[in-house]
């Protein structure tokens, strides 16, 4: 088995669910080429996750982001490499690139894995279905296989390791291939995206108004967190699409998960229910969050977010 691994950096910094790539490519004791388009300068940071070579993709239409572009230059890539499976973090590109590098490869794509193994030289994956509530083994029929893994679920685990060795890669690239463009990228530099978080505080409709998130933003700030939100928040106007935690937002396994004032609706368990800690507040003691919460505190969130982002202050000193 040969895996290619799709290595994204931001801002000269490795991107953690690629770390988390690498690492569950060396648990298949595979051969692990990387596959970047992305400046090669970052690749450092990533040696001591196993990455040993790499390919670095340019190409002048790489110059402006189009997934089309992206997935076209990592195909042929991967294809060079003789790579039989083209390994992916679970991240909002990751997601958008590897179904678009499964067309062009003919590959067998499996999305949101859990789980990885070896079956006999082929690669066997473990996905969840059902809203979480059921898991299924997928091995796919053909010669490659396409995946993306669910974030935050394969802990990146350094071994040690010295230089990258690289190697250069042009692929042919059309005009067709960058047809979708962006004119500009508005970003929140420096907001930590919930799928790269570690720790998550979410916000619920028992906020009462988008006002009241700076209560949740205050605790997310001394614990280093994301700041996630409920499919009735980002329905309201709240929060922006990309703080939605559930079915029909981001599926996210952080180390902790605060919900505040969120109920527990099944399409946001779904979300976030194989998070490793969760904490749930509200002032409902029957809301079904409860069910799945490792800890739970029953209280007006109004109360209670104050009182615990000055423990959480005192303690961290941030």
């Amino acid at each position: 088995m040969k895996i290619a691994v799709f290595i994204e950096t931001h801002n000269a910094q490795g991107i953690r669910s690629a770390k988390e790539a690498l690492t569950a490519a060396r648990s298949l004791n595979a051969e692990i080429v990387g596959i970047t388009t992305s400046n090669a300068d970052a690749l450092h940071q990533f040696a001591e996750y196993g990455l040993t070579t790499c390919i670095t993709v340019s190409h002048d239409l790489l110059a402006t982001y189009s997934s089309t572009a992206i997935a076209s230059a990592v195909a042929q890539a991967a294809k060079s490499a003789n790579a039989n499976v083209v390994m992916f973090g679970g991240n909002a590109s990751g997601k958008e690139i590897a179904p678009r590098v499964a067309v062009k490869l003919q590959a067998g794509y499996i999305p949101d894995v859990v789980e990885v193994q070896d079956a006999n030289g082929a690669l066997q994956c473990v996905r969840p279905v059902f809203a979480g509530k059921a898991r299924e083994h997928v091995k796919a029929t053909t010669t490659v296989t396409v995946v993306t893994l669910r974030p935050n679920v394969f802990t990146a685990k350094a071994v040690g390791g010295g230089a990258v060795t690289t190697s250069a890669f042009t692929p042919e690239l059309t005009g067709n291939d960058a047809k979708v463009k962006t004119t500009g990228v508005t970003r929140n530099e420096g907001k930590l995206d919930v799928l790269e978080a570690d720790i998550i505080v979410s916000g619920g409709r028992g906020m009462k108004g988008p006002e009241h998130f700076t209560l949740v933003e205050d605790l997310a700030k001394p614990l280093g967190a994301a700041v996630g939100a409920s499919r009735a928040v980002v329905d309201a106007g709240w929060r922006p699409h990309g703080d939605q935690v559930g079915q029909t937002g981001k599926t996210v396994s952080p180390s902790l998960y605060v919900a505040c004032g969120i109920s527990g609706a099944v399409q946001h368990l779904a979300g976030m229910s194989s998070s490793k800690v969760i904490v749930a507040i509200n002032k409902d003691k029957e809301a079904p969050i409860f069910k799945v919460a490792d800890y739970g505190i029953i209280g007006d969130v109004f109360e209670v977010l104050p009182k615990l982002t000055a423990k959480i202050k005192e303690v961290t000193g941030k």
